[in-house]
């Protein structure tokens, strides 16, 4: 509480506020396909398209890829000419985006679907914008709560799976992206008044160049928090993406039943997106609180109890046929441990690349991004290749396990080099 009044007479209050509510909006686009999955794949069955498992997966797979690619182009954007600038055109391309697959609606093909896809990852490169404008506008010491408040976006990807499913239903899976469009606009013009760039007295550019990233991939540490955050943020972000295809390839007479018996909804892809949003919620939300633990205990402990119960976790689900209630839970588990890992993970990088944070966040971040496009792809594959998903599951518990003995690898050399001038418990 007391940093939140700290910010009083600090900094530039409207751009604060509009970086968060433009990471927020971009969120939520950026994953927007997820809670629309199924209703995509059965208004283009209409028109004879059947979408495989691995053509679903690519679909939902696009824009976390195109994301975190973009996440470095867009630093590089920001550094050029501007976070503001930066945001309005990449915000624009997201707008086209939206517009198209409203006004295709029903008569929109996968191949289009697929471009507007790549458009939305402009939404999930946001974070590379966002970030960085209110943070340009505040003093060193008042940086974690101006950037917990600016990230806080990831709460957008809940709201896709509680509202998302429901608009279709009245009104069709297309009428999402016009409402999300609108909205965009709205966003658009309020951050093109609001927003504005730190002047030169209050903060100094240091523009990135492509050898200070070259040089930060040459450090072998800058590969293992790559590997750590692949894991957490991309586990996290995968399973977000493909929740809805997962509950509903699953547990749909389960949820079906819950449904008409609870809700008297018997629209079960609506029930999907209620219990996605439950899931996924944990993860969004504890993030900070894996942080703050990662403070008390040290990252590297924290990532070892996040990590491990992620692979039990995750191993539970792939060994066992869970009933559907207890299933739900254990996703509830996953997704938690995987949104207090992100937290732990960002306690470490900056006490070791302090100078470099920008950069690293770009790398970590793209990291992040591929790894939830591996997640998806590998979830899709099981599911094609096997009819079922315990061969995906133990996939990403084996990459969890790979983690955590990277930890067991690291942490000595760790403690004993930058740890112990870090300032922090690692």
């Amino acid at each position: 509480m007391a940093n939140f009044k700290a910010l009083k007479g600090e900094g530039h209050f409207p751009t604060l506020f509009m970086a968060f509510l433009y990471f927020d909006m971009s969120f939520m686009v950026w994953t927007m396909l997820g809670p629309l999955s199924t209703e995509i794949a059965e208004a283009l069955a209409k028109t004879g398209f059947i979408m495989t498992a691995g053509q679903k997966a690519t679909l939902l797979s696009l824009p976390i890829l195109s994301g975190a690619i973009l996440r470095i182009v867009l630093g590089f954007s920001v550094d050029k000419i501007g976070a503001k600038k930066t945001a309005l055109i990449s915000q624009a391309i997201v707008i086209a985006s939206l517009l198209t697959a409203f006004f295709m609606g029903d008569k929109i093909t996968y191949n289009i679907l697929l471009v507007v896809a790549l458009g939305l990852g402009f939404a999930g490169a946001s974070f590379a914008v966002a970030l960085p404008q209110a943070g340009q506008w505040y003093p060193p010491k008042l940086q974690g709560v101006v950037l917990g408040i600016a990230g806080a976006g990831n709460i957008g990807v809940v709201l896709d799976f509680i509202f998302a499913p429901k608009i279709a239903q009245y009104w069709g899976w297309y009428s999402v992206f016009g409402v999300g469009a609108a909205m965009a606009i709205i966003v658009f013009v309020a951050y093109l008044f609001l927003a504005k760039d730190a002047p030169k007295e209050i903060y100094t550019p240091r523009p990135k160049k492509v050898k200070d990233y070259l040089k930060l991939l040459g450090d072998k540490d800058t590969w293992w928090f790559n590997l750590f955050y692949a894991v957490s943020f991309g586990g996290f972000v995968g399973f977000a993406g493909y929740m809805k295809v997962y509950l509903m390839n699953t547990y749909q007479a389960d949820m079906s039943a819950f449904g008409m018996e609870y809700l008297n909804e018997p629209n079960v892809k609506v029930i999907a997106g209620y219990f996605g949003a439950i899931t996924i919620f944990a993860g969004a939300v504890l993030r900070p609180v894996g942080g703050n633990i990662a403070d008390k205990i040290g990252g590297v402990k924290a990532l070892y109890f996040f990590y491990g119960a992620v692979a039990g976790f995750v191993a539970l689900t792939a060994l066992v046929q869970l009933p559907f209630y207890v299933s739900i839970l254990v996703l509830f588990l996953i997704m938690a441990n995987l949104g207090m890992a992100n937290g732990a993970v960002f306690q470490l990088v900056p006490q070791r690349f302090g100078k470099d944070i920008g950069i690293m966040t770009g790398l970590v971040g793209c990291a992040g991004g591929l790894g939830g496009t591996a997640l998806i792809k590998t979830l899709g594959w099981s599911k094609g290749a096997f009819n079922g998903y315990t061969e995906g599951f133990l996939i990403f518990a084996a990459v969890v396990l790979v983690a955590i003995a990277g930890l067991s690898f690291v942490k000595t050399r760790w403690r004993t080099t930058w740890g112990v001038a870090a300032g922090g418990r690692i």
